[in-house]
């Protein structure tokens, strides 16, 4: 059985309890990068560890072999646990890997994980809805955002929704040049969230005009968030407080 855990946006406390049981439980635990390494050391004695992070732009395996690995450790062991950073399905490639073990005859399970889409802006004090600001929520990958070909259809975001982009800070230029393009005023709050959840978070609010200047050198894993809801964060803002 290959256990597909999401392993949240990094604190430790907000790993799910299924999680933690199939993590004690694991022979093998395949982690990537986002995963807290604290994580590991609940596993139990004789557990193997099999790093398979990636970084922005450099993939230190590629998927294809992340996903042989995956089976190959299906085949020698009872319980693998595949841990990845946030929700395995919130582009995770979970699906994909899910689909290479079954078929080939592996049995799967999916362990749903606090996905940072949510979780890291609610840990900044920005809700992703909020009654009469903004009714819905996009979650977008940060990595489509300068492809040539990207699927991103921009034109649909002149609306009022909020927009959260996963793994983009590498990509914020072009992603406030796009939405600007499409109309979004110059004055349009944003706010880039470093560390999401982790001790040294860090949340850098500002304007489509200034946002890039002002959070360009912060360091990753990171989240944009785009919306009237940012506006929130100055009154909500809970955790870095705490600090």
């Amino acid at each position: 059985m290959v256990y597909l855990t999401g392993a949240g946006p990094g604190a430790l406390d907000l790993l799910t309890v299924k999680a933690l049981r199939v993590i004690r439980e694991a022979d093998v635990i395949i982690y990537d990068r986002l995963a807290n390494p604290e994580i590991l050391a609940e596993a139990k004695d004789g557990c193997e560890f099999i790093y398979v992070g990636k970084a922005d732009s450099h993939h230190t395996i590629p998927q294809e072999e992340i996903n042989e690995i995956i089976y190959r450790s299906a085949l020698k062991h009872d319980k693998v646990v595949r841990l990845k950073g946030g929700d395995p399905l919130v582009f995770g490639r979970g699906g994909e890997e899910a689909l290479y073990l079954h078929e080939r005859g592996v049995r799967f399970e999916f362990i749903p994980g606090v996905t940072s889409a949510i979780a890291v802006p609610e840990y900044a004090g920005i809700p992703v809805t909020h009654r009469g600001i903004t009714v819905s929520f996009r979650v977008v990958t940060g990595h489509e955002a300068a492809k040539e070909k990207s699927q991103i259809p921009w034109e649909n975001y002149k609306t009022d929704d909020t927009i959260v982009f996963l793994m983009g800070l590498h990509r914020l230029k072009h992603i406030v040049e796009k939405l600007l393009e499409i109309g979004k005023p110059r004055d349009f709050p944003i706010a880039v969230i470093s560390k999401g959840t982790w001790p040294d978070e860090k949340t850098v609010i500002g304007t489509l005009e200034d946002i890039y200047e002002r959070a360009k050198d912060l360091p990753t894993p990171a989240l944009i968030v785009v919306g009237e809801v940012v506006k929130l964060h100055e009154q909500l803002s809970w955790f870095e407080k705490q600090s």
